[in-house]
């Protein structure tokens, strides 16, 4: 939901950096695969006991995501790096919330897993919608440019990030907020199904 505005903040001072990094000869898968490292590290230390310490490398690898893109910009932009972050990007969603799990299974476990089935299916719906989109030639730069179609809804990436700010400043009220959030998920995930059923109703021709 703010993405698009958050994009407008943070894209010129990350494609300065972006330029500079590039010039040194880094490559934006690079910074995908630093950024997923140090979100995995996060997760661990989440599961470890330390989730208030955790918020450093979790912050970090999230420059890091934001970083990548204006990287390949400034250098060499392909489709399998869109791929490889998009695929970094479901593995540290995914993982943050298993490290709650893991550090208080019996307190977290069955919130978590109702996060996480929320995850599987706004993530389900947000690529199936971007490969339609791309089917019909649909192209947006909302949030900034991307390999994939980025359609907006309730939640999106900055509100994630939000989220797991929240939980690692509070990990006691894990259950709780899993299920809000997840339940917001859902809610993004149905409502981005009923724009898809009226943007894709249209059969396409098939060549």
């Amino acid at each position: 939901m703010f993405d698009a505005t958050a994009r407008k903040l943070i894209d010129p001072p990350l494609n300065a950096v972006g330029r500079r990094v590039a010039g040194w000869g880094v490559g934006a898968d690079h910074v995908t695969l630093t950024g997923l490292v140090l979100g995995l590290l996060a997760a661990a230390m989440i599961a470890g006991g330390a989730p208030g310490w955790a918020l450093l490398p979790l912050l970090l690898s999230r420059i890091a995501d934001g970083l990548d893109g204006a990287v390949a910009r400034a250098g060499r932009k392909t489709d399998f790096g869109g791929y490889l972050d998009i695929a970094c990007d479901f593995l540290f969603y995914g993982a943050v919330p298993l490290g709650f799990v893991l550090l208080d299974p019996a307190a977290n476990g069955i919130a978590g897993a109702f996060l996480l089935a929320s995850f599987y299916f706004n993530g389900t719906s947000f690529l199936g919608y971007a490969i339609l989109a791309e089917k019909r030639g649909m192209q947006t730069d909302a949030q900034g440019a991307k390999s994939l179609y980025f359609s907006n809804g309730l939640l999106e990436g900055a509100e994630t990030i939000g989220f797991f700010v929240l939980l690692c400043l509070f990990p006691q009220g894990f259950a709780l907020m899993a299920w809000v959030f997840g339940a917001l998920c859902y809610a993004t995930a149905t409502l981005r199904i009923f724009a898809a059923r009226t943007l894709f109703t249209e059969p396409t021709e098939i060549p």
